[in-house]
This record gives C-alpha cells, sequence and structure tokens, in this order.
C-alpha cells in the first residue's frame, strides 16, 4: 500500500514582524507606562518592575495605569476609555504585566 504524504507548511515569502509603534531604543529620561490589568498582583508585579527598572535606567520616569475590568472591558467603559487614552499620551513605552 502506497501513501502521500504531504507537507503542512506553505511556500510563503517571510514577513519580519515589527511592532504597532516605533519602539524606543534607550529608557534613559524616558517615561515608562505601567500598565496593571485587573489581576489583583498586576500593581505590586509592576511596582517590582519599577523598583528594578530604576536601579538600571535612574533618570526615567514611571506613570501607572491599573486597569480594573477585563481588558476588554475598556471599549464598553467611556470612562476608563478616555483616561486610559490621556494616560497613554504621556508615557514613551509601555510595560504590561498581570497576575493573580
Amino acid at each position: 500500500m502506497e501513501y502521500e504524504v504531504l507537507s503542512p507548511w506553505a511556500e510563503v515569502d517571510p514577513v519580519a514582524p515589527k511592532g504597532i509603534s516605533p519602539r524606543v531604543t534607550d529608557l534613559r529620561g524616558k517615561t515608562i507606562g505601567l500598565f496593571a490589568f485587573f489581576k489583583q498582583w498586576g500593581p505590586p508585579i509592576m511596582r517590582e518592575v519599577e523598583r528594578q527598572l530604576k536601579e538600571k535606567f535612574p533618570t526615567a520616569k514611571f506613570s501607572h495605569y491599573h486597569f480594573p475590568l477585563h481588558v476588554e472591558e475598556v471599549a464598553k467603559h467611556d470612562k476608563y476609555k478616555a483616561s486610559f487614552e490621556e494616560w497613554a499620551k504621556g508615557v514613551d513605552t509601555v510595560v504590561t504585566g498581570h497576575g493573580d
């Protein structure tokens, strides 16, 4: 008995991944946004991230945003959407985290 075996890999031109916005090349002097999702341990994790980043980049500034609802809910709540957009305008880059 003979079987024909087909490869699951398509023949495509690889496209290099790129971010949706330009990446910062250096964190010195930048304002780093620390975004914590709704999970209980998100804010403490972001405080620790800030502490460690301050050690490496003492001239960096930090801005925290804690979103108290599940992330899919942001579009449904105008007050959170507006405050998030305002917060995001004031940062150069964002680190996100969430934890249980």
